[in-house]
């Protein structure tokens, strides 16, 4: 049974953590890889796709801010 999705970026990367650790300790049955590869395939999309949306936001409001600065200087 597939565990639902995380729904936030720390569920996410809980559940990349907790899957690598499984992975790490040779522990899991090798009928259950295949479908924690998947867990931790989406689980990682999902951290990657937040991450890249704080950069974007970041990258915008930096770059504005910065115009705005040298603006003041002027005055």
């Amino acid at each position: 049974m597939t565990e639902p999705q995380p729904t936030s970026y720390r569920e996410a990367y809980a559940r990349l953590s907790r899957i690598a650790a499984e992975l790490e300790s040779g522990e899991a049955d090798l009928d259950r890889v295949l479908p924690l590869l998947e867990e931790a395939r989406a689980a990682y999309a999902q951290c990657r796709e937040r991450i890249e949306a704080v950069r974007a936001v970041l990258a915008g409001d930096w770059a504005g801010s910065e115009e705005d600065a040298g603006e003041d200087d002027g005055e």
